[in-house]
């Protein structure tokens, strides 16, 4: 167990810190609340769900594209000195309407710069316009886009579960073996007590010597000393878990259950195992499609795009900005001719129509580039199959070789302490010598010692195991 909690301080002391959760719990809790737990508080957790909620959020943004966009605009406009109005001089023709008056002297065709008598140095706008797209390519391309972004934010969700599953699935297990070994510690120190304090009677009648009780008392000792030891590993192991669940360091915390009852399936193959079973292979299947979808947005792209707006609004001119804001309609104007100081609707409506149809080379490159990164996915699928091949392939070999280490380590656990007991009835029957007791108490320690890590490694072995398959999940259902 001593490589377990090497490991375990050091998870803790590279997390650099430790995580508060927003909720507690009380009383002893099962491995499914456990992971229930760490699914809701986890930081990573929380992470992935709001990974999710931004998802969906950018699905309606980009639908909302799509739908009509109104548009408010007002203003005004003072021009502290208006531009020139440039024409070449006509003499005016007797009886004809000029803007220009003769000027003697000037020559036909001279250029002639006049006020602008077509604009009023004032002028005020306000208008609404509405825009309908029509057909845009790569508008549906985005919208087809920001669904398997929102699946790809669901894949990744599912595989920060599955680890969060695993690192407290082994968590919980260190704390469970802890438990039995508290137990286990606890009696052997009685039994270890009992034959040392029989020891020092049979001492005190004469028939033991007191290098007898020395040697016991000796064990003992160990015995103690290693007892309060593990009980801080213990609580290092506890901490652990509290880590993996973002469970308060501060509050106190107790599972149920023992070890004996989690049950280790020897099930070494899944029939119906199959690649997209794990989370990391649906991510990089959803990344595919998103970069197909690139690709495809870049052939979208030359496409044209067609849309359909209309505009209402008034306008007016006025010498001066105190005039926009007024009205004066009592001069005898009827209300559709030109009046002054007056706000005048008018209406338009139409179609656009944007069509790229050479960008060089530039969009040629782009697409190129794509379908690069598509090959590259491509790629990953190859190696991430060989991977997945190998853990599989590794893990199995590993959790039956744990199981074949369990098996013979339970078996040796067993005779150890059967000869720990024979041991000590011959030496209290004055047939058996001192020495065989404590050479057997420490054989038996060894042994049990030696069967906890096999039952340990074996629990994890099985947990490598579901996750190279794709079976680890989070519990169906929540228990509080």
């Amino acid at each position: 167990m001593k490589r377990i909690y090497t490991l375990t301080l050091a998870v803790l002391l590279l997390a650099g810190g430790t995580a508060f959760a927003q909720e507690s719990q009380s009383g002893p809790m099962t491995l499914d609340q456990c992971i229930q737990y760490a699914l809701r508080n986890s930081v990573n957790a929380q992470n992935a769900i709001l990974d999710q909620d931004i998802a969906k959020a950018r699905v309606k943004e980009t639908t909302g594209l799509g739908l009509p966009q109104v548009v408010v605009a007002s203003g005004l406009t003072y021009n502290q000195k208006l531009p020139r109005f440039f024409q070449r001089y006509t003499p005016p023709a007797e009886g004809s309407i000029s803007f220009f008056p003769e000027i003697p002297g000037l020559a036909s065709g001279s250029v002639v710069a006049a006020n602008n008598f077509f604009q009023l140095q004032a002028a005020g706008d306000a208008n609404v316009t509405v825009n309908q797209l029509i057909f845009n390519g790569s508008y549906f391309v985005g919208l087809q886009a920001s669904s398997a972004y929102k699946d790809l934010a669901y894949k990744n969700t599912a595989a920060t579960q599955q680890t969060i599953v695993q690192n407290v699935m082994k968590a919980y297990y260190g704390v469970l073996i802890n438990n039995e070994r508290t137990e286990l510690f606890d009696a052997n120190i009685a039994r270890v007590d009992s034959l040392l304090r029989n020891t020092k009677a049979l001492n005190k009648n004469g028939f033991a010597e007191s290098i007898d009780v020395d040697r016991i008392q000796v064990t003992y000792n160990n015995l103690i000393s290693e007892r309060d030891k593990f009980l801080n590993l213990k609580e290092l192991s506890l901490a652990l878990l509290k880590f993996q669940m973002n469970y308060p360091m501060n509050d106190d915390l107790a599972v149920s259950g023992s070890i004996q009852e989690m049950k280790v399936d020897v099930n070494l193959e899944s029939a119906d195992w199959d690649y997209k079973t794990r989370p990391d292979y649906q991510v990089l299947e959803a990344n595919r499609k998103l970069q197909a979808l690139n690709l495809k947005n870049q052939y979208a792209g030359a496409l044209p795009t067609i849309s359909a707006f209309g505009r209402t609004g008034y306008q007016t001119q006025s010498p001066n900005i105190g005039g926009l804001f007024k009205t004066n309609t009592n001069l005898g104007f009827e209300s559709d001719q030109i009046g002054p100081d007056k706000w005048y609707n008018y209406t338009m409506f139409g179609l656009n129509l944007n069509w790229n149809l050479f960008t060089g080379l530039q969009r040629n490159y782009k697409i190129q580039q794509e379908k690069m990164a598509l090959q590259k996915i491509e790629n990953s699928f190859r190696s991430l199959k060989a991977g997945i091949d190998l853990e599989v392939k590794q893990s199995s070999i590993m959790f039956e070789n744990a199981l074949k280490t369990l098996t013979s380590q339970k078996q040796n656990m067993e005779l150890a302490g059967n000869v720990a007991r024979v041991t000590r009835i011959k030496f209290e029957q004055g047939v058996g010598s001192n020495l065989e007791v404590v050479t057997a108490e420490s054989s038996l320690k060894e042994a049990q010692n030696n069967y906890y890590n096999a039952l340990y490694d074996a629990m994890i072995a099985k947990v490598d195991l579901d996750k190279a398959y794709g079976r680890l999940a989070a519990p169906t259902t929540s228990s509080n």
